[in-house]
């Protein structure tokens, strides 16, 4: 199980909307291996499977989540298993998926398959941690990657901040990009760094989808983001009080306008759940203070990741988070460390809500 653990973790940021699985095979010793495709098809059972072959017949099926039991755009994974004559199922987590909910456990077990069920549970629900949130909660898990001085700083009072951290934790950040299915700025953040946010110098074959939240499309169209559209997506969140001109001016290069309500402003939690509609599972959020905050105040994060670097600004410099209102210590969200590495002379820390 620990193996299609990490064969699933191949399709993080490249599978959405579906969960990133990981199967393997074993009939005396490991005949099939699969994880879930670019797209999210094939599904891993169907490559593992036809991997094996005839080697499938009277073997054991790991894998990281229920196998799926209704008809989509390919037959049910749990019909295959029973298909090549598999003698047992090993799964890590039952899909809270309502189309499968138990149905491919048991679909399994009416024909006569063994089936062991939460074989290493907590790993398998922190690798689909994005698709499971999605499913249950109707939101995507946020990563917010922050990048900061010692003393909590983003960008001296002119405005320079390229570059803070050094290039281990910029390239860090590309490895961020690559396993999540989108990267997201604010408006500000887009007009001031006119960022690129694809994933470079990784051997990437995939990218992740590139967000603005910008009410009025203020964002000019001749970005780089607007100049390679058409080369990896591009997203725009707008509001109704964007103008026509800016509207046509980002259509024509290739982007995709997605119109929200707003009043004044562009709801984030809005934003979020227009992404999950579109299928987004895991979400990166690289926008400045204004937006961080925002997330933070709506409680909408679920880990940070933090990279310090060891330099000082001042009082003047601006800050890394926007202001939270917060009346008194006790309402500050409170967080759990989860790693902490050196990438060069600055240090990255995850760290993950206490509530998760």
């Amino acid at each position: 199980m620990a193996h299609a653990l990490r064969l699933g973790a191949r399709g993080l940021g490249g599978v959405w909307p579906n969960p990133a699985v990981g199967c393997v095979i074993v009939n005396g010793a490991v005949v099939g291996r699969g994880w879930t495709q670019p797209g999210g098809r094939p599904h891993a059972e169907t490559m593992a499977l036809a991997q094996a072959g005839d080697a499938a017949r009277g073997a054991t099926a790991y894998v990281t989540l229920e196998p799926c039991a209704h008809h989509g755009k390919t037959p049910p994974c749990a019909e295959a298993l029973i298909a090549a004559g598999v003698a047992r199922v090993v799964t890590a987590l039952t899909d809270p998926d309502p189309r499968v909910a138990g149905r491919g456990h048991a679909m399994l077990r009416a024909a006569g398959i063994a089936v062991t069920e939460g074989v290493l549970e907590p790993a398998a629900r922190e690798a689909n941690a994005g698709f499971l949130k999605r499913v249950t909660q109707g939101l995507p898990l946020v990563t917010l990657k922050m990048a900061a001085t010692l003393d909590g700083r983003t960008a001296t009072a002119q405005g320079e901040s390229r570059w803070i951290t050094g290039a281990e934790a910029r390239r860090g950040v590309h490895a961020l990009r690559l396993c999540h299915d989108a990267v997201l700025v604010g408006a500000g953040t887009a007009r001031a760094d006119d960022p690129d946010l694809s994933v470079r110098d990784m051997g990437a074959t995939r990218q992740p989808v590139r967000i603005v939240i910008d009410a009025t499309l203020s964002h000019a169209a001749d970005s780089k983001l607007g100049r390679s559209a058409r080369l990896s997506p591009v997203w725009l969140l707008h509001g109704p009080a964007a103008p026509e001109a800016a509207r046509q001016a980002w259509a024509a290069t290739g982007a995709r306008l997605i119109a929200l309500p707003a009043a004044p402003h562009i709801s984030v939690r809005a934003a979020l759940q227009a992404l999950v509609a579109e299928g987004i599972t895991r979400l990166l959020c690289e926008g400045g203070a204004t937006l961080a905050a925002l997330l933070v105040a709506d409680d909408l994060v679920d880990r940070v990741v933090l990279h310090t670097a060891g330099a000082l600004i001042g009082a003047e410099g601006a800050p890394v988070l926007g202001p939270l209102h917060l009346a008194q210590l006790s309402d500050a969200s409170r967080w759990q460390r989860l790693s902490m590495r050196a990438l060069g002379h600055d240090v990255e820390t995850v760290w993950q809500r206490r509530s998760i």
